[in-house]
């Protein structure tokens, strides 16, 4: 037996993947929010990027923190772990120059659309500063625009919207 996650709600669809062959598509419709969708049985083709690091919220890098890319009509929710430095993000395309892409189909997010610069201030706390690339359909922090110049501080709990895609700041988690 196999389990999916609905890519909307996160409830657990079971099925029985002896019944399918490697390569054969599946639709399914959560019992629980009515959202279809489908997966492929077998192997999957996708590179690295993909992989369950970055779609598990826990696995996060509590050095830097990370965005949550929430649901919205083109994927699933994904967990994007934060580093020092520039952190470029944008929509996932092979051979792209970023470093935290966005696995979505969303035609509004640039390839490279905005980028979060950390680092640690005098007193060595984090530092999240935000910029648009600058982007086609441009970056909001919590409903406000950003113009091509503005680079602006970010809290925990900052809500970034690129495109159609909605992304969520969490901060670092402090050592104990």
């Amino acid at each position: 037996m196999k389990r999916v996650k609905c890519p909307k709600c996160d409830n657990y669809i079971v099925f029985d993947e002896t019944q399918y062959t490697d390569g054969q598509s599946l639709v399914f419709q959560c019992g629980h929010c009515k959202k279809e969708f489908s997966i492929r049985i077998g192997k999957s083709r996708l590179t690295g990027i993909h992989q369950e690091r970055y779609l598990n919220e826990r696995s996060y890098d509590a050095d830097c923190g990370s965005i949550v890319v929430i649901e919205n009509k083109f994927a699933f929710k994904q967990v994007i772990p934060l580093e020092m430095g520039d952190n470029l993000i944008g929509r996932y395309l092979k051979g792209t120059e970023i470093n935290k892409p966005i696995v979505t189909r969303d035609p509004s997010v640039d390839t490279f659309h905005c980028a979060i610069q950390v680092s640690r201030d005098k007193r060595g706390n984090l530092r999240y500063v935000l910029r648009d690339a600058p982007s086609n359909t441009g970056t909001f922090l919590n409903m406000e625009i950003l113009r091509d110049n503005d680079r602006v501080v970010l809290s925990e709990g900052d809500i970034i919207t690129i495109g159609a895609t909605t992304l969520i700041l969490r901060t670092a988690t402090p050592a104990s």
